[in-house]
């Protein structure tokens, strides 16, 4: 019965066709929430650092904290809503949990997250090879040489 449920789930994502970055906690958000405000509609940004992440298929879910006027504001995203027009990662933060709930107890300097650096660049990020400078080739061994003999060297006797 649950993979049905899965199957159902999976398809419903797939139709949805949402294009979701890969992020996790630690790392600072830009959220486009979809604001109707009478007969206008509008995107709203919502830029802080997930403290949460909840992966449950199609009812995943994420709370992104951030300070706004010197007071925490935590505001939970259902990740396949049609309210979200789009995500954004904009820091990759480096930490150590899966839930970053101690956060809304520290504030100011302690509460700074450290950036993870890249493990693995990107295509546009490979190293340069200055002009005039190129790379030395190696010579492969011919495999249809036959074998060459050392000469023998015969040893003087001394008399």
């Amino acid at each position: 019965m649950a993979n049905i449920i899965e199957t159902l789930e999976n398809e419903e994502i797939a139709r949805l066709g949402k294009k979701i970055p890969k992020f996790a906690p630690g790392d600072t958000l830009s959220v486009g929430v979809n604001v109707v405000e009478g007969t206008r509609s509008r995107v709203q940004l919502f830029e802080g650092v997930v403290i949460s992440r909840r992966n449950r298929g199609l009812n995943s879910s994420f709370i992104v904290r951030k300070i706004s006027s010197g007071e925490g504001v935590e505001r939970t995203f259902q990740l396949h809503s049609p309210q979200i027009e789009s995500i954004e990662v904009k820091r990759r933060g480096d930490v150590k949990r899966a839930k970053l709930f101690y956060l809304r107890d520290l504030s100011g300097k302690s509460a700074r997250i450290k950036e993870r650096l890249k493990v693995r660049p990107s295509d546009s990020e490979f190293e340069t090879i200055p002009e005039g400078t190129a790379p030395t080739p190696v010579e492969a061994p011919l495999e249809d040489m036959a074998p060459v003999e050392a000469p023998v060297v015969e040893e003087k006797s001394a008399e």
